[in-house]
């Protein structure tokens, strides 16, 4: 369940959490046409807060509202002001934040004609998305039936609401077979992601992630990217099948919510040593010490409180 905080931000005012309610004829809410962002702050190790990469996540909201035609009528930094100031009033030191712009209360029917655009900002307590074990220990994982879906059915570069159904669906899925994600394939058979993570293998000391094709842009995936390449690991953009997958040394899932969870097993098949890989201990060490305010090389990502 999401722990109550004091306040949602609701188009520039800060109102009770019990009280930020909308319409049920809320355009968003019966078609699914809505952009968001996850977003972490972190409790750093000298008491301060700081959120990570807060500009690319707001960035990214405004590049998936133009994707989708939505013009969201405050500028980015007003969000990343108004998303400060909620976590003040709140007195969150530790948080997910979810910013979300939708289609308001007007005409129904497919086309939203004069729908006003409106934007929330929520920001709650919550940790390991998929489990503090799981972060340190690994997690089990299933290639779902669902198939992640093609660049010209879905716009797969805008972080859009009714995208998810397709990502309900999987873990819905194979976590009913006692697994605890699912790995979806994209349209041509190749490994795409999770159902909310990027997902990368090792081989031989290589690192490996899936090309920008049918995957949204992960901002975690990018900070580890530049971190593995900042420790002279190889990086390679590219597709992969489901049994490369099955052989590689290491694997991982990477997302704000996600942060750097590792795979031990992929399809009852044991993924190296069925633990967490150096590359991958490596990796999530450096991650960590980032967010958490311990390495001064990447400051620029976070925004202090």
């Amino acid at each position: 369940m999401v722990e109550k905080a004091k306040k949602i931000w609701m188009d520039g005012k800060l109102v009770n959490w019990d009280e930020a309610n909308v319409h049920i004829l809320t355009h968003s809410l019966h078609y699914g046409m809505a952009v968001f962002e996850g977003i972490r702050c972190y409790r750093c190790d000298d008491g301060r807060s700081a959120v990570f990469r807060l500009k690319e996540h707001t960035d990214r909201l405004f590049d998936s509202a133009h994707i989708a035609q939505m013009e969201i009528p405050f500028s980015k930094d007003e969000i990343n002001n108004a998303i400060i100031e909620l976590l003040k009033a709140n007195d969150l030191k530790e948080c997910y934040i979810r910013p979300i712009a939708f289609l308001s209360y007007g005409s129904m029917g497919l086309f939203p004609k004069e729908n006003p655009v409106k934007v929330a900002i929520a920001a709650w307590q919550w940790g390991a998305y998929l489990g503090e074990e799981g972060i340190k220990k690994g997690i089990r994982v299933k290639v779902s039936s669902f198939t992640r879906f093609h660049v010209n059915n879905m716009m797969t570069k805008a972080k859009i609401t009714g995208h998810y159904v397709n990502s309900i669906m999987a873990k819905k899925e194979v976590v009913a077979m006692g697994y605890d994600e699912a790995l979806l394939l994209d349209t041509d058979g190749y490994v795409s992601e999770g159902s909310g993570e990027n997902i990368f293998m090792v081989k031989n000391s290589i690192l490996k992630t899936t090309p920008l094709t049918s995957v949204l842009n992960g901002i975690t995936r990018d900070s580890v990217m530049r971190i593995a390449r900042d420790k002279g690991i190889t990086v390679v953009e590219g597709r992969f099948t489901r049994d490369e997958l099955y052989t590689a040394d290491e694997a991982f899932f990477t997302g704000t919510a996600a942060e750097i969870t590792p795979i031990r097993e992929v399809d009852n098949r044991q993924i190296g040593k069925g633990r967490p890989g150096p590359i991958t201990e490596a990796i999530q060490k450096i991650f960590f010490d980032i967010v958490l305010g311990r390495e001064k090389k990447y400051q620029e990502w976070l925004t202090c409180l």
